[in-house]
C-alpha cells in the first residue's frame, strides 16, 4: 500500500508543478488554489508512504515521478523540446525508479 501512496504523491507533485506554471506567478486564483491543494496532498501521501518505505528511496522515487511527469507535461502541453537526449534521460530516470523498487526491502 505504501508504494501506491508514493505513486499518488508523485502524481500530485506533477499536479503542483503544472499548476504552479499555470498560476502565472500566483496571479491566477484558481490555479493557485489547485497548486495549494496538490502540494498539500503530495506531501501528505509522501509522509504516509515513508512510514514504511525508507525515506531515501521514497524521496528519490517521489522526485523521479515528479520530474518525469513534469517533463512529459512540458512536452505535451507546453510544447517543450523532446529531442533524443531529453527522452533518453527521461527513460533512464524511469529505469532508475524501477530499479529502486526492485531492490527495496519493503
Amino acid at each position: 500500500m505504501a508504494w501506491l501512496y508514493l505513486i499518488i504523491a508523485g502524481l500530485f507533485e506533477v499536479g503542483f508543478t503544472t499548476s504552479l506554471k499555470l498560476s502565472e506567478n500566483f496571479s491566477n486564483r484558481l490555479w493557485s488554489i489547485v497548486f495549494l491543494i496538490c502540494i498539500t496532498l503530495s506531501f501528505l501521501f509522501l509522509n504516509k508512504a515513508i512510514q514504511t518505505i525508507p525515506i531515501g528511496t521514497g524521496y528519490a522515487v517521489w522526485t523521479g515521478i515528479g520530474a518525469i511527469g513534469t517533463a512529459l507535461v512540458g512536452i505535451l502541453l507546453f510544447h517543450e523540446p523532446s529531442d533524443f537526449w531529453r527522452m533518453f534521460f527521461i527513460f533512464l530516470l524511469i529505469g532508475s525508479i524501477v530499479g529502486l523498487k526492485a531492490v527495496s526491502t519493503t
